[in-house]
């Protein structure tokens, strides 16, 4: 879908006399067209304004989250609502930094020896419980109780 108001360069805030004036001096006729059958109407304009802002959150979607279209929705046509490739850097490098992150946080753990003791410890805990475990079901098991 195009985006009009990016097409008419014009702000989506416009007020209707400026905008009427864009579309007269608007020199592609197709684009006058539908400008004028679109944004002329205040109630398809209400509709077109709505969808707008969507389109416009999932194209901020989409750079934030790195993705791209397939190469054949590159053009013109069909690509007014996605971000500039620039936009999409800063998100690969605060997931490179995510990594780095994990990857510090997991050397840390590995190395510090109160990690091995809490280890130590769990399994130490877990064998005395499997002992009086075992012993309990002995007793049980021999009729004494």
């Amino acid at each position: 879908m195009r985006d009009l108001y990016k097409r008419l360069a014009l702000s989506p805030s416009v007020d209707q006399p400026t905008l009427d004036a864009a579309l007269s001096r608007c020199a592609h006729s197709a684009l006058r067209r539908d400008g004028e059958a679109t944004l002329g109407d205040p109630c398809h304009r209400a509709r077109y304004d709505e969808l707008h802002r969507t389109l416009g959150d999932i194209g901020r979607l989409r750079a934030g989250l790195g993705l791209t279209h397939a190469p054949h929705w590159q053009g013109e046509a069909a690509n007014d609502f996605s971000l500039p490739a620039e936009t999409r850097m800063p998100r690969r490098a605060a997931l490179s930094n995510q990594i780095a992150q994990a990857v510090a946080f997991f050397e840390r753990w590995r190395g510090a020896p109160s990690a091995w003791l809490l280890v130590a410890v769990f399994t130490m805990g877990a064998g005395v419980g499997l002992a009086l475990g075992l012993a309990l079901l002995a007793w049980l098991g021999s009729g004494r109780f």
